[in-house]
């Protein structure tokens, strides 16, 4: 089980890596399409890697209400720690 401190560090840091963002400007707080500049293909790529990395399937319609960077670590800890997805 993650903690959402620990799914934090990894999306700050696949942020950084995916969309060279620079890591101080990855809060919990940014909104991810206004701050960090992510548009909807980018949002695709994100969910991909997210996918990957978690090992579940992020549904689309659940990543259409996520707006900030702490929206992405409730729904990855959601999933990460359900029983099924």
């Amino acid at each position: 089980m993650q903690t959402r401190e620990e799914i934090f560090k990894e999306l700050q840091s696949t942020l950084v890596e995916l969309f060279e963002l620079p890591e101080d400007k990855v809060a919990l707080e940014a909104n991810l399409y206004q701050d960090l500049e992510i548009d909807s293909i980018d949002a695709i790529d994100l969910i991909d890697h997210l996918n990957r990395k978690v090992g579940k399937k992020i549904k689309p319609e659940e990543f259409k209400a996520v707006r900030t960077v702490q929206d992405v670590v409730e729904a990855i800890y959601k999933l990460a720690n359900s029983e099924h997805a």
